[in-house]
């Protein structure tokens, strides 16, 4: 009697199997492993890293005072003891190259964290609450978006006679989170409706359990994007402001005020090693912020990369 054939034991598909893990991961853990299979970006973050690493470890590239001024030394060339040179004062360009980084990368990190502070909380009671709560809110952040951002920071600047770094984040923060609110009370509003808000609610979860733990996770995306675009729009800020003298001011080094020295046709001219790092320096290190940012937007948002 002959045998039926029997039939082959169907394969389990892995994409099943990754499908099932995906769905016990947090939007933010799946946004990431996207994150990191975008090359571009990883490579990035791997540059962005090494700028905060060499400005972070500036005393072990140089043992020179960015600060120190010497008028013996004024406008020298690239030599063994000074490898860019010295500015209009005797100061040594390349410790204030290094330097001068730490204070650009602080006051973009800083201005975006504390932007992110008041754009998150306040977007986030006007997207939970509602009502009158969310009227004053909107109306304060349509306020500030109608006085020109520019020109509200320069006056600012130039009512205040000492400019500090403290200062200059406080400024740029109190001036910049309508934008960011806006967007979280946006995303807010799309998420309160939803059942698992909702079943929050009926099992009586009280309004700060409902944030921290639905809504900020799911609303990760929009923040994690917003806050990288907006170090690199600090920082572009920062170098603009103290190009024209309403930055940071002297002697401190900022990657701006070195840049400004430029306005001098004779430095200019004879001497490119003087300018050329620092914008080299800013245009690199916005260029990493903004593709790791574009990462970021793709991870978090797969149907914008379709788009």
């Amino acid at each position: 009697m002959q045998s039926m054939p029997q039939e082959p034991v169907p394969n389990i598909p892995e994409e099943g199997i990754l499908s099932k893990n995906q769905k016990s991961k947090s939007p933010f853990q799946i946004g990431l492993s996207r994150f990191f299979k975008n090359k571009l970006a990883v490579i990035s973050l791997i540059i962005l890293l090494l700028i905060i690493l060499i400005c972070i470890f500036a005393p072990l590239f140089t043992d020179l005072d960015p600060e120190k001024t010497n008028l013996l030394k004024i406008e020298q060339g690239p030599s063994e003891e000074h490898i860019l040179g010295t500015n209009g004062v005797g100061q040594d360009n390349f410790s204030r190259l290094l330097y001068g980084g730490r204070i650009s990368l602080v006051v973009g990190f800083s201005a975006m964290f504390f932007t992110l502070v008041i754009g998150v909380v306040l977007g986030s009671l006007a997207g939970y609450y509602g009502g009158k709560v969310d009227s004053v809110i909107m109306r304060g952040a349509d306020i500030m978006l109608m006085l020109p951002f520019l020109v509200l920071v320069l006056t600012i600047m130039a009512v205040i006679d000492n400019v500090t770094i403290g200062l200059f984040v406080t400024t740029i923060a109190l001036t910049s989170w309508p934008s960011l609110t806006r967007i979280i009370r946006g995303s807010y509003l799309s998420l309160r409706e939803q059942e698992f808000v909702l079943s929050a609610h009926a099992i009586g979860a009280n309004d700060f359990r409902i944030i921290f733990k639905h809504f900020i996770p799911n609303a990760i995306g929009p923040i994690v994007v917003n806050a990288t675009l907006m170090m690199a729009s600090y920082i572009i800020i920062e170098s603009g402001l103290s190009f024209i003298g309403f930055g940071i001011p002297q002697p401190t080094p900022t990657w701006g005020n070195m840049i400004s020295e430029a306005q001098n046709i004779r430095i200019l001219r004879n001497h490119p090693e003087a300018w050329i790092p620092p914008g080299l320096a800013i245009f690199i290190t916005v260029l990493t912020i903004n593709f790791i940012g574009d990462g970021l937007r793709d991870a978090f948002d797969p149907k914008s990369n379709q788009r």
